[in-house]
């Protein structure tokens, strides 16, 4: 087993020299069929609007989304580690779309508590 201190993984050093926490940034990625790409869930959820007695919907779709935090020196950095994961995990590049949202940062301090 390898154990990587924060000085091997390229962490900033603060002024007393130890590891200084890196932010960590709170991400959303909203992935959906592309348009013209056949989408049964959207037909289904349309289909089924009149049973339930509303009108002037139309052109559904559906998709999903997906929270993550990123640890990461910058915001540019982590964002960059999330254009990644959606192009290559979370998106299939050839039938979806997706878009990437800043939901925040949490600050080093605050990180104690984890609401997921």
């Amino acid at each position: 087993m390898s154990t990587t201190t924060s000085r091997e993984a390229g962490a900033p050093i603060g002024e007393d020299g130890a590891a200084a926490a890196l932010p960590t940034y709170r991400y959303a990625v909203d992935v959906l069929p592309k348009p013209g790409i056949l989408d049964p869930q959207g037909r289904a959820v349309e289909g089924s609007l009149g049973h339930l007695g509303i009108a002037g919907v139309s052109h559904v779709r559906v998709g999903r989304r997906v929270e993550l935090s990123v640890t990461a020196p910058s915001e540019e950095q982590a964002r960059a580690t999330v254009e990644r994961l959606a192009g290559e995990l979370l998106a299939n590049p050839l039938i979806e779309v997706h878009a990437i949202e800043l939901l925040g940062a949490i600050s080093p301090a605050s990180r104690g508590t984890d609401d997921r």
